[in-house]
């Protein structure tokens, strides 16, 4: 099967991009020529590719050739950089935002200067899955099942302990107080999954209030000013609350990358490694 690279690259803009207008733009062609060109794609491997709704989105099979293009794109970058030095393609990786507040940040800015990096944020149960769809090349996630066509490294573990004010802690846990079950607690998201599962733990069957604070330095601040208890990253940990009991969840991270790499890949893998390292409590063997 011969696949024509410009093809390829309509595909990448008109999924990135949520339509054949705003990939058009991107690319400096007519929508026409998009559409021709993903037509095209499509007869050649025989397959519908993409879902032509608003957004665009990518069929099952259209998934599997976006992962192929951004591969592609990233290699093609990698060697015009060696003619050209101001040819660099980004560097799309998913994160989890805890990871990425914490010590992603910090460990990759070093190389900013030279890799442009789009950071796809969702939580560590579900960025595999961005890598299986073809959105990014790599991903931090707590899911150890290896990716076809990529290698998966553990990282690390990222302890996450249940925190709240010192005057939270008195009023709901104290002596003689309710505790977990009734206590107001605080969630990232729907996908958020650490309250629940210390509450099964502790509290089988309770339903106490919740708030929702979508943002990883958001959360720790609304556990901060007293809205309720959460699950905290000891890396997170600030001198406005303090731990309720001993009770943590240990969350284990891995690497999810493409088999083969890249020069710029395997740096930041690299520079990710040695933060992991200094950052997260070793894997278990």
């Amino acid at each position: 099967m011969e696949l024509d690279l410009a093809r390829l690259r309509a595909l990448v803009a008109v999924v990135d991009h949520g339509s054949f207008d705003a990939a058009a733009d991107a690319l400096h062609v007519t929508a026409s020529a998009v559409s021709q060109r993903i037509r095209a794609l499509e007869r050649d491997v025989g397959r519908v590719l993409v879902v032509r709704a608003r957004p665009v989105r990518a069929t099952e099979h259209g998934a599997a050739l976006l992962r192929l293009a951004r591969q592609l794109e990233l290699l093609s970058s990698e060697a015009e950089q060696v003619l050209r030095d101001d040819a660099t393609a980004s560097l799309p990786i998913a994160v989890n935002s805890d990871s990425l507040i914490t010590w992603v940040l910090p460990a990759l800015a070093p190389l900013a200067g030279e890799i442009p990096f789009e950071f796809q944020r969702d939580d560590q149960s579900r960025t595999a899955e961005l890598l299986r769809n073809g959105t990014v090349v790599a991903a931090i996630s707590s899911d150890r099942e290896t990716v076809q066509g990529c290698a998966v490294r553990p990282l690390g573990v990222m302890r996450y302990r249940p925190v709240a004010t010192p005057t939270f802690r008195a009023r709901w846990f104290g002596e003689g107080q309710p505790g977990f079950a009734a206590a107001p607690l605080i969630e990232y998201d729907e996908s958020d999954s650490l309250q629940r599962e210390l509450l099964a733990r502790v509290a089988p069957g309770a339903a106490p209030p919740r708030h929702r604070v979508p943002g990883s330095g958001e959360f720790v601040k609304a556990v901060a000013n007293g809205f309720g208890w959460g699950m905290v990253p000891e890396l997170q940990l600030v001198d406005a609350v303090e731990r309720i009991g001993a009770l943590h969840i240990d969350v284990p991270l891995f690497w999810h990358s493409w088999s083969f790499g890249t020069a710029t890949l395997e740096r930041v893998t690299d520079a990710l490694f040695a933060a992991a390292a200094a950052n997260l409590r070793p894997a278990e063997r």
